[in-house]
């Protein structure tokens, strides 16, 4: 067997492995009892190291900050931000998701036709639904709500196949407010659209596992910017997390090959009924300005 070196470390399959070699005893490096449990407990919980701090990773394990400094070093890197870089790649990369999810589907099939298959997946949405909706804060529901209906801009960014979720709330706020759209609408690049945000605007962000590096980072340079910062996503410790004022975690467990839709897809319809309720006659206003703008246009459209 061939021991894993610490010096080319760069994946969370390569700390794994290293782990193996060292309660095996192979390779050259020693770590005592502790520093193993602690290197396990990181790669056993790898969303919580790429997103956590050292000092709360520390508390969390039981251990000082140091303790994981000196950890890095032995593992080769010059400090705990090497080390976690592996765990942040990890879960902005996913390089397996889809492929996983549908060896799962495949392995739990179990002689079932497109009728049973279609039903296991209703039961499971209807599950994420029922989690999602028992595990929603009301108010922040409502605090979401008010931002979307006040805010000067309203701009909404996803990625992949969030990207559909992401013209839907455009256009569902659209009907509702004025200047609300797509982050990039215009195609400038979204630099360029960042740039135009301020402490006035609201920016919606909306990513799960295997998080899109793009929508990380426009929400976090949002956040410096004093932007207020709405996050969808899948678990309450997600990457945008850190950056978000309001944050709703949506379970998407399922077998289908990709994120599940069905619970991101009611929590945007709540916040849309919320944001009507929210402006009353003014919603209604705008709403009746649209149905005139159609009966205008007639065939037109």
């Amino acid at each position: 067997m061939t021991a894993t070196s610490p010096s080319r470390l760069a994946t969370l399959d390569d700390l794994e492995r290293l782990l193996a070699d060292l309660e095996a005893g192979h390779g050259e490096l020693r770590l005592g009892k502790r520093s193993r449990q602690v290197l396990a407990a990181l790669t056993g919980a790898p969303q919580q190291a790429a997103v956590s701090s050292i000092s709360d990773l520390a508390v969390r394990l039981g251990v000082s900050p140091s303790t994981l400094s000196r950890l890095s070093q032995r593992l080769g890197f010059e400090g705990f931000a090497g080390l976690q870089a592996i765990f942040r790649r990890h879960v902005t990369e996913g390089q397996h998701f889809y492929s996983d999810q549908v060896s799962r589907l495949l392995e739990g099939e179990q002689g079932d036709d497109a009728l049973g298959r279609l039903t296991r997946l209703g039961r499971q949405e209807s599950a994420n639904i029922g989690d999602m909706v028992a595990s929603i804060d009301g108010e922040a529901l409502e605090r979401a709500a008010r931002r979307l209906a006040e805010a000067r801009r309203v701009r909404i960014h996803g990625r992949r196949q969030f990207a559909s979720l992401t013209s839907f709330l455009a256009y569902g706020l659209g009907m509702l407010r004025p200047d609300a759209a797509p982050l990039d609408a215009a195609g400038h690049g979204i630099a360029d659209a960042l740039a135009r945000l301020d402490g006035d605007d609201v920016l919606v962000v909306i990513s799960a596992f295997p998080y899109t590096p793009s929508v990380l980072t426009a929400a976090e340079v949002a956040a410096r910017q004093g932007v207020t910062v709405i996050a969808l996503t899948d678990v309450t410790n997600s990457p945008l997390a850190r950056a978000a004022d309001e944050c709703f975690a949506v379970p998407n467990h399922s077998l289908f090959f990709s994120n599940a839709m069905c619970a991101f897809m009611l929590l945007s319809e709540g916040l849309l009924s919320e944001v009507a309720s929210q402006l009353g006659e003014d919603g209604v206003a705008s709403l009746q300005r649209r149905e005139h703008m159609i009966g205008e246009l007639g065939d037109a459209l």
